[in-house]
């Protein structure tokens, strides 16, 4: 007998950045996402709008790089790693990876941002500033989970890349990427601080 893995979900994740400079790009970044989430009043009435907990970017701004130095820096950090991703993808393409969009969100404690995929894009991702202690993991849902109809409870031992929910335990500076048709979750912040991502999309 013998066993075949097919249609594999890979989850791209990686330090955004080695070495002395590291602690220096993400305190830059958070100082930069804190001066958004004070001065973007259109990004501010959105998210109340839409019972957003806390403050995202999102529908609201759409040149980050070329607000701040430090979101510069970061495009170009993530531009490598979703060219590696897509290396490690086998993607047959001509040109590298395009930013298509680039966010940032300051949940609050409480906060949750429901299952969702990212349409239009090819890659999506997010990158974490502050991850306080008691806030919540990267939920993924196994993307067959709609057509799996009466499959059987799995037993505690089952292998994470059998199960229907995979949890990532974000940090600070860690970049995790996966394929934009992917749904995703972030339960509840459970923290009593703001968790602060910037997240993105390549098309």
């Amino acid at each position: 007998m013998s066993l075949r893995a097919l249609f594999p979900t890979l989850i791209y994740e990686s330090a955004l950045i080695e070495g002395p400079t590291a602690d220096s790009l993400l305190q830059d970044l958070e100082a930069a996402c804190f001066d958004l989430a004070e001065q973007d009043e259109a990004g501010q009435a959105w998210s109340e709008a839409q019972g957003y907990p806390g403050y995202t970017s999102y529908a609201s701004l759409d040149d980050l790089p070329l607000r701040h130095p430090s979101f510069g820096d970061l495009k170009r950090r993530l531009d490598h790693h979703a060219a590696t991703f897509a290396r490690e993808l086998d993607f047959e393409m001509e040109h590298r990876p395009r930013l298509d969009s680039l966010w940032v969100n300051v949940l609050e404690p409480g906060g949750v941002h429901t299952s969702h995929i990212h349409p239009h894009s090819v890659l999506s991702g997010t990158v974490y500033v502050v991850v306080p202690e008691g806030s919540a993991a990267l939920k993924l849902e196994d993307p067959r989970l709609p057509m799996m109809m009466a499959r059987p409870t799995l037993t505690p031992q089952a292998s994470e890349d059998r199960r229907p929910f995979v949890y990532l335990t974000p940090a600070p500076g860690k970049v995790i990427m996966w394929e934009s048709w992917l749904r995703h979750e972030v339960p509840a912040n459970r923290s009593d601080d703001l968790r602060i991502s910037i997240s993105f999309n390549y098309r």
